[in-house]
């Protein structure tokens, strides 16, 4: 492009900004037109298809015509957004349950009697890291690692941590913005002194990372990524590999183990047999839910003990000098299986528990485990369709009684205690989590202090789980929360989310912002879409690569049964969801316009074609599949929806929220839709964009933030769907 003429469009952008934020002030901002966008159109040729794409221009982030573009689209959404109704009294109300003091507590940790969490305590920014020498005695918590002493302006978050086998040292990787490229600190538990040396990268958004100490705590085995100038700037979020450091050492020291021969997205996760000092390595190719698993032995000899293809999706160390695996060879809702750690061939594999009914859950990458052993029992966490349960073995297989549950909810952070006990999470739509003990010897489950009070009262609040019948005829759960006095007579604003994608199980959560929304009347529902995991890996395959047009044909039918019902209307119905939901989110708007009434979509994938070429594409290739096959083209292009936006049609108002620093989906995705949209709508059409500087994905978006992104979806939830917004009684 001839300099002058990308001068005069520089100014023509800055001047936009300018006159854009005027508007803030004024009444009739709301009917603004949206800062305008040039079309400069490329040609791509995908196996004899041509596909124009008129804003490729905008996915370069880096250059500043299009900072200027993303920022005149930030003053247009603001001038809608702030001279909204109410917008006040909803950031009051918001602020007000978000804020208030309720501790939360996840990610258990146990080092013999001394127990570690991630607790959540606003009006702090970032949740921060405590330490519990005796579970009995509250008064004895400590913190350990504090994000928001280290970083007062709120942008420093905790992605994940190590205790030592001793407890004595922490590992902690801390991240900034959003960013989730996360450097190794470690911390004394006696004093929360940082000591040693600071391993940088270890964790990246894209391919994760973690580690594992050796049995004395004196050195730790990490993920390395490369390091700038190792590989090309492309390539720095590749490449994983495993390598060791002692303590108290240089990095430029540390020892290389294993991953030359690991794939490009390898995405690697650790667990050390302290008793014998094995280590065992699980690999994932990618983010389809291959895994491959790698033991090392005391002696340093790496040993591969099963491949991508066989299936085997987890493992965890047991008592006896064994290795338990969740395997879906032959049984698709997984079996669990038991090897030596003498001979682990899978070959001499037993099975323990046959596949059953329902789905064994599987989990990775600093997610709790799913699958615990104890002396004497097995613990395994098992799927229902949406809601999860805790099931309790022996070591050969035989069901026993199981810990007391809250009904339609969820289980998580499984975490075994001295002398045979447990610890698990257990929450639900309506129930705040809480940090329960389970006694197999009294049989005995008890609420433990490390739980959550809820800011609101949900006495009031009731859930409904039905079925919508898929244009294929499937079966598709919907767990529907409102108001016990909710009528069915299809006048209440409702707003359904959904996801669809990786085997994820979209599980029961409990949400006190979300009451802000009930308390207006409105109903949320949650759909249990395939492409999840929820049903198994059948469920998964059914949703993922050529077959992902079920996910919306699913979420449609949703949307219907709500609608038919008597829930909610078309005119009353708004959908919402995020990542891998926001292609959802974009894939229905573009597909059923009709069948609602407006849409919010946070940082969500749009463009199907050349989702591939941003820094975390490649890692989607397995479950979304690649341009360059032709079935998988032909697939991605049928669905996608930037290229299937048209020119003159109706469109439902949306507000696409993206993150300038987010790792997982290129905020260019949400650009070039918007573009698309604006384009395509014109006046007629509400098409805003909010991109925020200081945020990623969601990981690590500091309290405040989230307080703004909430008040701003609820406040354009409400206006959007007719809501006189009224303060609680």
């Amino acid at each position: 492009m001839p300099e002058d003429v990308e001068s005069v469009l520089m100014f023509l952008l800055r001047l936009n900004v300018f006159l854009v934020s005027l508007f803030c002030c004024l009444p009739t901002s709301s009917t603004a037109m949206p800062p305008p966008t040039a079309k400069r159109a490329v040609t791509d040729v995908y196996h004899g298809v041509q596909v124009q794409d008129d804003y490729r221009w905008l996915e370069d982030g880096s250059q500043q015509e299009v900072q200027a573009w993303s920022d005149a689209q930030n003053v247009h959404a603001r001038a809608y957004l702030d001279q909204l109704p109410n917008v006040a009294a909803i950031r009051a109300r918001v602020t007000e349950i978000m804020s208030a003091r309720t501790v939360g507590y996840s990610d258990l940790a146990a080092r013999g009697s001394t127990l570690f969490a991630i607790q959540r305590q606003p009006p702090k920014q970032q949740p921060f890291l405590i330490v519990i020498p005796d579970l009995d005695q509250p008064g004895s918590v400590r913190t350990l690692v504090d994000p928001n002493v280290i970083d007062a302006a709120g942008s420093t978050s905790i992605d994940w941590y190590v205790p030592s086998p001793d407890g004595r040292t922490v590992a902690v990787s801390l991240s900034k913005s959003g960013t989730e490229v996360g450097d190794i600190h470690f911390f004394e538990t006696a004093t929360g002194k940082q000591m040693h040396e600071v391993i940088p990268r270890v964790s990246t958004g894209t391919a994760g990372g973690d580690l594992a100490w050796l049995a004395d705590g004196s050195g730790v085995f990490y993920t390395r990524h490369p390091l700038p100038g190792e590989r090309p700037e492309q390539d720095l979020n590749f490449f994983q590999q495993i390598y060791f450091h002692q303590l108290g050492t240089p990095i430029t020291r540390d020892r290389y183990e294993l991953g030359k021969e690991f794939p490009r997205v390898a995405e690697t996760e650790f667990e050390m047999h302290e008793k014998s000092g094995t280590l065992l390595a699980t690999v994932q190719n990618g983010d389809g839910g291959e895994f491959a698993l790698y033991l090392r032995s005391p002696s340093g000899k790496w040993k591969r003990i099963s491949d991508f293809p066989d299936q085997v999706v987890q493992a965890t160390f047991g008592p006896q000098d064994d290795l338990y695996l969740i395997s879906r060879t032959d049984a698709p809702r997984g079996k669990i299986l038991r090897v030596t750690l003498a001979d682990p061939r899978m070959q001499q594999a037993v099975t323990v528990v046959p596949e059953g009914p329902e789905t064994i859950v599987t989990s990775f990458y600093h997610s709790p485990p799913s699958l615990v052993t104890t002396d004497q029992r097995l613990y395994a966490i098992y799927q229902l369709g949406g809601p999860s349960e805790l099931r309790v073995f022996d070591l050969q297989g035989k069901p026993l009684a199981k810990p007391e549950q809250l009904p339609l909810s969820d289980v998580d952070d499984l975490t075994k205690l001295p002398g045979g006990q447990i610890l698990f999470s257990n929450t639900s739509f309506v129930s705040p989590p809480g940090i329960y003990r389970y006694d197999p010897t009294s049989g005995e489950t008890t609420k433990t202090w490390l739980a959550t009070k809820s800011p609101v009262d949900s006495s009031d609040v009731r859930v409904v789980r039905e079925f919508a019948t898929s244009k294929d005829g499937t079966q598709v759960p919907v767990s529907i929360i409102m108001s016990k006095n909710t009528k069915r007579d299809g006048t209440n604003p409702a707003v359904v989310s959904g996801y669809g994608g990786y085997g994820v199980n979209i599980t029961p959560g409990f949400s006190a912002v979300k009451h802000v929304l009930l308390e207006q009347g409105f109903i949320y529902a949650v759909a249990n879409l395939r492409g999840g995991g929820e049903f198994g890996e059948p469920w998964h395959l059914q949703g993922n690569l050529t077959h992902k047009q079920n996910v919306f044909d699913d979420f449609a039918a949703v949307l219907r049964h709500l609608i038919d019902r008597g829930y909610t209307s078309s005119e009353k119905l708004a959908i919402e969801g995020g990542s891998n939901g926001g292609l959802l989110m974009g894939a229905t708007m573009t597909q059923h316009p009709e069948l609602m009434k407006t849409v919010v979509s946070h940082v969500g994938i749009y463009d199907m074609l050349r989702v591939e070429l941003s820094p975390n594409g490649v890692f989607n290739i397995v479950e979304f599949g690649t341009v360059q096959n032709p079935d998988h083209f032909r697939a991605l292009q049928a669905y996608s929806p930037y290229h299937h936006v048209q020119d003159g049609r109706k469109y439902p108002p949306v507000l696409f929220l993206t993150g300038a620093n987010d790792p997982r989906v290129d905020p260019m995705q949400s650009r070039k839709m918007t573009a698309r949209l604006q384009a395509a709508t014109g006046q007629s059409g509400t098409v805003l964009l909010r991109t925020s500087s200081n945020s990623g994905h969601g990981a690590g978006t500091a309290l405040s933030e989230r307080i703004e992104q909430t008040v701003d979806v609820y406040a354009f939830l409400c206006e959007q769907l007719g809501i006189k917004y009224r303060p609680p009684n």
